[in-house]
C-alpha cells in the first residue's frame, strides 16, 4: 500500500484522510493538539460542552458521501438534526427576521420589512441558484492547477458578474437595508467582507435553501469524533498531541515527516491541513521553493480574526433560537473598520450560538450553553495586548447580550471564558491569528488561491480553508474531494 500523511485533524484533513483510506491508501493523521477538530475543537467545563466552532453545518450530503465511499452510513457515527429557523436576525431597533427555507415563512418575513422586495427576493434566489450550480456543484471540488482552468471557468464568472461584491449584487434585487444585510452576511461565516467578497459567494443562500442548516447531536465535536471513528474503522491511524516539526524533502519531492517527539514517518505523499503560511514557512524551512511561496503568501490579504465569549448560565431560554445574528447600529462602516482600518470599534455585531436550544445534553440540567462571537481585525492590523483588551471586550459583549436578550445575564453566569486572536495564532499556528486563512476575494479564489497541489513539490498537497475552494464546512469538505482526486490519480 502507498503511504500518505495528513498534517492536521481539522474537518478538511479528516475528510481527505477518509477518502484516501477508503481508496486503499495507508493514511496517518498527525495532529498537534490533544484533541482532533482543528478549528472545530471543544472544551468541557463545569458540566457544559463548548464547541469552538464551526457550529453551522450545511451541505450534509457532502458529509454523508464520506461514509458511502466504503458502504457505510453517517448515522452509524453521527446524528444530524435540522435547525429551524436557520438564524434569527435582529437589529438594535427591535426588528427581527427569522431566516429559513420555508417559502411562505420567508415571504412573510420579507413582506414585513418591505412588501416590494418579495419579488426582488425571488429574482435573487434565481441568481443564487445559478452561482450555486456554476460555483459549487461544477467547480467546488475541481482543483485549479493552471491558469487555463481559470480561463475555462471565466465565462461563468463573467455571466454571474463575479467581480461584483455579494452586497452589491444583493442590492440590485432588494431595496430594504435590513434585508440587504440579511442576504449578504453569510460571507462573514467564511471570513469574507460582504462589501468585497465575490458575488459568487451568494451561492451560500441556495446551498442553505436546498440542504438546510443542521446540528450534530452533542455538538460539532461529535461530528469530528464520528469522522475519527469512521477513519479508524477503515484502518487509518490518528496521532494526537505530537506536532509536526519538519517536512522532509529530497529534490522537489516530499520523503517524510518528523514530529517534535522524534517520530519519523516516510511517505509517498503528504497533505497539509495546517495553516498555509506555517506549512510553507516553518515545516518546509529547508525547501527554497517553499520559502519563496511563503514570502508571496505573507503579502496576501488574510481574513479577520474572531473574539469569542463562551458562557454557561442557569436557566433555559426556549425563546432564543439555536443561531442568532445580533446586528449592530452600523454595517458597512463596521466592516470597513475590521477589514481595512484595523480598528476595534465601540460597536459590533454578534453571532450568538445557543446549542442547548436544540440539545439539552450540552449543559447541566436546568442550564444553557452559549457563545457570542464578534469578528475583529487580525493581529497584522490590530497588534494589541489582548490580555488587556480581551476582558474589556468580553464585558461589553456580555452587556450587549444582556441588554438585548437576557436582562439578568450577569447573575445567571456559572462559568465563562474567552478566545482571542492570539489563541488562534498559538493553538492553530494561524498566520496573524486569522480565523479563516486567506480572505475570499476574487483575486484570492480558485486558481489565485493556494493550489490543492504545490506547483514545485510534486507530492505535496493542501486541504482546508487556505486552498480551493475556501473556508466553512462545505468548502473544506469540497477541498478534500478535490485534493483526494489529485492524490489518488497521481500516486500510483
Amino acid at each position: 500500500m502507498k503511504k500518505a500523511a495528513v498534517i492536521g485533524a481539522g474537518i478538511g484533513g479528516l475528510a481527505l484522510a477518509i477518502r484516501l483510506q477508503s481508496a486503499g491508501m495507508d493514511t496517518t493523521i498527525l495532529e498537534a493538539r490533544d484533541k482532533p477538530g482543528g478549528r472545530a475543537y471543544f472544551w468541557e467545563r463545569d458540566g457544559f460542552t463548548f464547541d469552538a466552532g464551526p457550529t453551522v453545518i450545511t451541505a450534509p450530503e457532502a458529509l454523508q458521501e464520506l461514509w458511502r465511499l466504503s458502504g457505510h452510513d453517517i448515522s452509524e457515527d453521527v446524528t444530524l438534526r435540522p435547525v429551524s429557523p436557520f438564524y434569527r436576525l435582529s437589529w438594535p431597533d427591535g426588528t427581527a427576521f427569522d431566516y429559513a427555507n420555508d417559502d411562505a415563512q420567508i415571504g412573510a418575513e420579507i413582506a414585513r420589512l418591505n412588501p416590494h422586495d418579495v419579488a426582488g427576493y425571488r429574482r435573487f434566489l434565481k441568481y443564487s441558484e445559478g452561482v450555486y450550480r456554476e460555483g459549487y456543484q461544477k467547480l467546488g471540488s475541481v482543483a485549479f492547477l493552471d491558469f487555463g482552468s481559470m480561463v475555462r471557468a471565466a465565462p461563468s464568472l463573467v455571466r454571474y458578474q463575479a467581480w461584483r461584491s455579494v452586497y452589491s449584487m444583493v442590492s440590485r434585487f432588494v431595496k430594504d437595508e435590513k434585508l440587504r444585510q440579511a442576504l449578504s452576511f453569510h460571507t462573514l461565516l467564511v471570513g469574507g467582507n460582504p462589501m468585497t467578497t465575490s458575488a459568487i459567494y451568494a451561492l451560500i443562500h441556495k446551498l442553505e435553501r436546498d440542504g438546510g442548516v443542521w446540528y450534530a447531536e452533542g455538538g460539532t465535536n461529535r461530528l469530528v469524533a464520528g469522522m475519527v471513528r469512521h477513519f479508524e474503522r477503515l484502518g487509518g491511524v490518528v496521532r494526537l498531541g505530537d506536532p509536526v516539526a519538519a517536512i522532509h524533502t529530497l529534490g522537489e519531492r516530499v520523503t517524510g515527516v518528523r514530529t517534535e517527539s522524534g517520530f519519523e514517518l516516510p511517505v509517498d505523499a503528504l497533505a497539509s491541513n495546517a495553516d498555509i503560511v506555517h506549512s510553507y514557512r516553518a515545516l518546509l524551512r529547508d525547501s527554497r521553493s517553499a520559502q519563496r511561496t511563503a514570502a508571496k503568501l505573507e503579502g496576501k490579504r488574510f481574513s479577520p480574526s474572531l473574539f469569542l465569549v463562551h458562557f454557561g448560565v442557569r436557566g433555559s431560554f426556549p425563546e432564543i433560537p439555536h443561531h442568532s445574528i445580533l446586528f449592530g447600529p452600523r454595517y458597512k462602516g463596521l466592516l470597513t473598520d475590521i477589514y481595512d482600518h484595523g480598528v476595534l470599534s465601540e460597536d459590533f455585531s454578534l453571532y450568538l450560538h445557543h446549542p442547548s436550544a436544540s440539545d439539552p445534553s450540552v449543559a447541566p440540567e436546568g442550564h444553557s450553553t452559549f457563545y457570542a462571537l464578534a469578528p475583529v481585525p487580525h493581529l497584522g492590523k490590530f497588534p494589541a495586548d489582548w490580555s488587556e483588551v480581551g476582558p474589556v471586550l468580553e464585558e461589553r459583549i456580555l452587556a450587549e447580550v444582556s441588554r438585548r436578550l437576557i436582562p439578568d445575564l450577569k447573575d445567571r453566569i456559572v462559568t465563562k471564558f474567552s478566545y482571542a486572536p492570539p489563541d488562534f495564532a498559538t493553538d492553530l499556528n494561524a498566520h496573524l491569528g486569522s480565523a479563516f486563512s486567506l480572505e475570499p476575494i476574487l483575486t484570492q479564489s480558485a486558481w489565485f488561491r493556494v493550489h490543492n497541489r504545490d506547483d514545485s513539490i510534486s507530492n505535496l498537497y493542501f486541504v482546508g480553508a487556505g486552498t480551493h475552494p475556501g473556508a466553512g464546512i462545505p468548502g473544506v469538505v469540497a477541498s478534500a474531494k478535490a485534493t483526494a482526486g489529485l492524490m489518488l490519480g497521481e500516486i500510483k
